[in-house]
């Protein structure tokens, strides 16, 4: 199994690199990529554990940032801007220490440890799904659904179902992420860094909050902030004409 993450390249121009949340993969941010590959070199990447990168037991920022340096140093890749989405904008954050980049873009996360579980029925709907091995996409989301209520969080985790045999199953790595799901959750600050940092919220999302701020400041030395209103942590899918707005004009 190749130790580099999956990635699919498109457009020229100035490297821009993107990065998927949790449950995600590279097609997650392909409303950015599509538009910004007229005028950037586009990376969309699959993290570790998720889409068609590599499996591991392991799963926290510092490994996960290094995975992406590293796959960044192989495509001789200099001064990339990051677009990073959720646990993704953390790993943004997190290459910090471990790349020189030009900017960085974090949509609608903190650099800080968040405290609730947000995706106990998610992991709970994913168990269902492997040990029922459906066999059919519709007998799949009728499991999900004793779990998972949203009809649109459904729909984003389907996307990540694919045939083995004859039942499907998830590219993710559900047990991996079960078992560092505290690691997801949390954060170790990075040394205070001049890259300078765009911060883009959903106004009805909090995740990025007025307490983060103090967080924010001692880790970024020129952190901006622009609010997306009426709009939650799907900000990118929700709004993305006002996101892609945001990025252009900070990039």
């Amino acid at each position: 199994m190749s130790s580099l993450l999956n990635y699919k390249r498109e457009g020229s121009g100035q490297p821009v690199v993107l990065i998927h949340g949790l449950f995600g993969d590279l097609n997650n941010l392909g409303v950015l990529a599509r538009d910004l590959k007229q005028d950037f070199d586009v990376i969309s990447i699959d993290l570790r554990n998720h889409g068609k990168s590599f499996h591991s037991s392991e799963h926290s920022y510092p490994v996960m940032a290094k995975d992406v340096s590293i796959l960044l140093d192989s495509l001789n890749i200099t001064s990339p801007i990051i677009i990073g989405h959720s646990m993704g904008g953390k790993v943004a954050m997190a290459l910090c220490e471990h790349y020189p980049l030009a900017k960085l873009i974090v949509l609608d996360m903190s650099p800080v440890k968040y405290h609730t579980r947000r995706h106990d029925n998610v992991l709970a709907g994913l168990d269902t799904v492997l040990s029922t091995k459906p066999t059919t996409r519709s007998e799949a989301m009728e499991q999900l659904a004793q779990h998972v209520e949203i009809e649109g969080v459904r729909q984003f985790l389907g996307k990540s179902l694919y045939k083995v045999d004859d039942y499907l199953t998830w590219r993710f790595n559900v047990q991996s992420l079960k078992a560092n799901y505290l690691n997801i959750l949390d954060w170790q600050p990075i040394t205070k860094t001049d890259v300078p940092v765009l911060f883009i919220k959903g106004g009805d999302s909090d995740y990025l909050t007025v307490e983060h701020q103090p967080f924010i400041q001692q880790q970024f030395s020129h952190p901006k902030a622009h609010v997306i209103a009426n709009t939650g942590h799907w900000l990118h899918a929700e709004k993305p004409t006002e996101v892609l707005r945001a990025i252009r004009k900070f990039i």
